[in-house]
């Protein structure tokens, strides 16, 4: 709390200060009796000092003009009480209504410094206090504050004269104390470094007087102090110099030569010494705005008066031209209030004799509505989402109208049938905002025109046009076309095969608007429903996943999902009724007459039957539906077709005519019971009737035909057991065939193997043989394979069972007979080979392998012929046997 009554008492001081400083400066134009040194120290002592005044959001700074480009001008985060992260998460900017931004803002350090360069001259002219406004802007909440800076004069300019000579005539009669207007000097410059002095070079006929004219400005005249002597001095040349009251001093000169002619004793007299003329800025060129008038005492050519212009401002040289003959002032250029309200210039009448005064002229320049207002934007939002809140700000609107009084005052609006609306928050400043909920699937696209009106008359308007483009969010669940399906799809369908597509649409757009298509997790008879059917996720279309059975499932519910791909996800279901539709794929079912143990049911009619008399009715039933169910009944094979007859749709078997003597008492009938399908089913059964009376023989008959039937299926059985036989051994036939072709096969890739080696296969037959008695008969013979190779390879050696298990015995008479030898009668001789290769036995179908050392080469070679000797061996006994034997 002292803090803050500190900081209020230096605010009180520094503005008591600045109005001391103001009235000084006045003081020491009025020449009021103050110090110019006073008034000096109390300028050096405000000389560079900023302060501020802060009324709500208000900021004033003051610094000097002509600053460099970065020069500090204040604390705006400070001294609106704002920290660097707020401005710069507010995106705060400097805001100015038109013109050149002469200041910028450093976010970074939260101070404003100047942008470029500073000339109070050309932003205020002589107007003063001159200032600087412009706006800090904030968002996010958005937030405006005003801040001014004053800018302080610096003597930048020198006093100037609009010509560098001025020539005045002056006739030698004049009389001292007549006054001669001079031209003043202009300074931009303001208070203390205005014009302050005029001085002329000393001379012995002028000096210079001082004035003010009515309306308050300077007026500077050449005071003839002694008479003139034409022939004396002809000319005179004088200096006049304007000096301002800067520091350190400027001045600027002019030349005046005095022309002395002979006399004219009187001077033009103007009626009025201020003329003044007011003037539309959209008058047409060549108005006549207002006429000076001067009168002269003298006559003839010495009472002639010529007007001219003897000060006037550059521009207004172009704007208004003066008649020197009639002194009518008139238009030849374009006013524009907005650049000059008013206009100053001083006419002089000079007559023939070189005498002449001057008047001012004052033309007022009246606003009319010729400037349309301006729309500017200090942010425009192009999109925004269609979720966004009623208030939300899409833009901030400046409109400004140069025009002055009503001219100048705005209204703002929109069309009203927008869900937008503008918000005045200050003084020609708006916000555009949405006025209620936006639907972006209703509209998607504005095309807004704010409306800028001002109160001339005729009012002039200004439009623009934003484009706003509304974002989508995921707030549309997907629709199907239909809130319910049916569909029908066959029975015995095939598996995969599509039967049924949904769609759905979906209002979003982009992502939100992708569609997939799932199937709920639902269960028909206590099955999952994905066992059933499945669909495709991406178009919708459903597959059946089993063959459908009308008779097992009519009907069933599919429970459809359609999923959008916003976020969150939005869904909606559907429920497709699935209907199984009937084929003609079962056979009628005989449900009576049932056949008993296998037997056809029997029925008996007595021979007293009337026609028409009921023997049965065949019941039979369709697991179809519909045209598939619908039966028919007809006798296909009957003994006598003339005597029995059954109902086509009922099934009643019945007699056609009474019964003769002559019909046979057993009577077999074959029945058919058929669908209306397409194709059509039918079922058969065989009915035995007897005609007889008596019920005794009815049995018998029955009887006799369970004996037919009995030997009737004994003979299937058998010629059904007959055929499994056969088939049987025709089935072991061919394993036995192709298993001695796979020996063959066999054995001949095992000789083909022994063919690559270098020696050829050598047939060996070692000698199983005994002496029996003095016969000498082979008694037994054994087969060996062996082969050899010379490259110290492995060699094979098969040990075959006997060709022969017989022996040959030849008795006295020379008859042979053949007795078995047993094993234990044979003579067993082993000759071992040894040789150096590998050997393999082969004995009664066991197997024996062992590998003999390898010997040299020479051990080979005899092994070799001991093998070519014992095969000579062999041949010779097998010679002697095949004697024997022919013998």
């Amino acid at each position: 709390m002292p803090k803050m009554q500190n900081w209020t008492l230096v605010k009180q001081v520094l503005i008591l200060i600045y109005l001391m400083l103001i009235v000084f400066s006045f003081a020491s134009q009025v020449r009021y009796s103050v110090p110019e040194e006073m008034v000096r120290g109390t300028e050096l002592l405000c000389f560079g000092i900023i302060w501020k005044m802060q009324a709500g959001t208000r900021v004033r700074y003051s610094i000097p003009e002509e600053m460099v480009r970065g020069t500090f001008v204040g604390n705006i985060a400070k001294d609106l009480g704002l920290d660097i992260q707020r401005l710069k998460t507010g995106r705060a900017r400097v805001y100015t209504e038109g013109g050149i931004e002469y200041t910028e803002l450093n976010i970074n350090k939260g101070i404003i410094v100047i942008k470029e360069r500073i000339d109070r001259e050309y932003i205020c002219g002589t107007a003063t206090p001159c200032s600087l406004n412009f706006q800090i802007v904030l968002e996010n909440p958005m937030e405006f504050h005003r801040v001014s800076v004053d800018i302080i004069d610096i003597n930048d300019n020198d006093p100037t004269f609009q010509s560098e000579r001025f020539q005045l005539e002056i006739i030698e009669s004049s009389l001292p104390g007549i006054l001669f207007s001079l031209p003043i000097a202009i300074d931009n410059d303001v208070g203390k470094n205005s014009l302050r002095s005029y001085t002329l070079t000393p001379n012995d006929h002028f000096t210079l007087k001082l004035g003010t004219e009515s309306d308050g400005s300077n007026s500077v005249s050449l005071l003839l102090e002694t008479p003139l002597d034409r022939e004396a001095q002809e000319e005179h040349h004088l200096l006049l110099t304007a000096v301002d009251g800067g520091e350190p001093q400027r001045s600027g000169s002019i030349e005046i030569q005095i022309i002395v002619f002979d006399a004219n004793d009187n001077a033009p007299i103007f009626t009025q010494p201020l003329y003044k003329a007011a003037v539309l800025e959209n008058s047409p060129v060549g108005s006549v705005l207002v006429k000076v008038s001067a009168n002269d005492a003298d006559k003839d050519v010495n009472a002639r008066i010529r007007y001219f212009f003897s000060h006037i401002l550059n521009n207004a040289q172009n704007i208004f031209e003066l008649n020197p003959d009639t002194g009518e002032i008139k238009l030849i250029g374009q006013t524009d209030y907005e650049n000059n309200k008013m206009y100053e210039m001083t006419v002089q009448a000079k007559d023939y004799g070189g005498h002449a005064s001057s008047s001012k002229v004052i033309i007022e320049v009246i606003d009319i509505n010729d400037n349309a207002p301006i729309i500017n934007f200090m942010s425009l939002t192009s999109q925004i989402s269609e979720d966004s809140l009623p208030g939300t700000v899409v833009a901030m609107i400046n409109v400004q109208d140069k025009d002055s009084d009503k001219n100048g005052k705005v209204a703002c609006f929109i069309d009203s049938n927008i869900p937008f609306k503008l918000k005045s928050s200050l003084n020609n400043f708006y916000s555009l905002e949405t006025d209620s909920f936006l639907d972006r699937e209703k509209i998607s696209f504005y095309n807004i025109t704010i409306v800028a009106r001002d109160e001339g008359e005729p009012p002039l308007t200004t439009t623009h046009t934003i484009s706003l483009k509304i974002s989508d969010v995921n707030d549309n669940p997907p629709k199907f076309e239909q809130p319910h399906y049916k569909t029908y799809v066959m029975e015995n369908n095939s598996p995969g095969s599509s039967f049924f597509s949904v769609r759905a649409k979906d209002d979003d757009s982009g992502l939100n608007n992708r569609i997939s298509y799932f199937i709920e997790n639902t269960r028909v008879r206590n099955t999952s429903i994905s066992l059933f059917v499945s669909i495709n996720s991406d178009e919708g279309v459903l597959y059946a996943v089993r063959s459908f059975d009308y008779e097992e499932l009519s009907h069933f519910q599919v429970l459809v999902s359609a999923k959008d791909g916003g976020s969150p996800a939005l869904s909606t279901s559907v429920i497709i009724d699935v209907f199984v539709q009937d084929q003609n794929d079962n056979v009628p079912e005989i449900l009576y007459p049932v056949l008993n143990k296998g037997l056809p049911l029997a029925e008996f009619v007595p021979r007293s039957a009337d026609a028409g008399h009921l023997v049965t009715k065949i019941i039979a039933v369709d697991k179809d539906s519909s045209q598939n169910a619908w039966l028919s009944y007809k006798i296909v094979k009957s003994i006598d077709q003339s005597l029995f007859d059954i109902g086509l749709h009922n099934g009643e078997l019945r007699t056609l005519r009474n019964i003769m003597d002559k019909d046979s008492i057993k009577q077999r009938l074959t029945l058919s019971v058929e669908d209306s399908g397409h194709p059509s089913h039918s079922a058969t059964v065989i009915i035995n009737v007897v005609i007889t009376d008596n019920f005794a023989q009815a049995l018998s008959e029955f009887n006799d035909l369970a004996q037919n039937k009995d030997t009737d299926a004994d003979i299937t059985f058998y010629l059904v057991l007959s055929l499994v036989i056969v088939s049987f051994l025709f089935v072991i036939f061919i394993v036995v065939l192709i298993s001695l072709k796979f020996y063959k096969w066999r054995r001949s890739k095992l000789f083909n193997e022994c063919l690559n080696g270098t020696l050829p296969v050598i047939p060996y037959y070692p000698p199983r043989y005994a002496e029996v008695g003095a016969t000498g008969t082979l008694c037994h013979v054994y087969n060996y394979e062996v082969c050899l190779s010379t490259d110290a390879g492995n060699s094979d050696f098969k040990f075959v069972k006997p060709l022969m298990q017989n022996t040959v015995d030849v008795d006295p008479n020379g008859t042979e007979k053949m007795s078995h030898v047993s094993k234990s009668d044979l003579i067993a001789e082993e000759d071992t080979l040894k040789v150096g290769y590998t050997s393999t036995f082969i004995s009664n179908g066991s197997q024996t392998v062992g590998r003999a050392p390898l010997g040299e080469r020479e051990e080979t070679k005899r092994g070799v012929r001991r093998c070519e000797k014992k095969k000579t061996r062999i041949e010779n006994m097998k010679n002697t046997f095949i004697e024997t034997k022919t013998n």
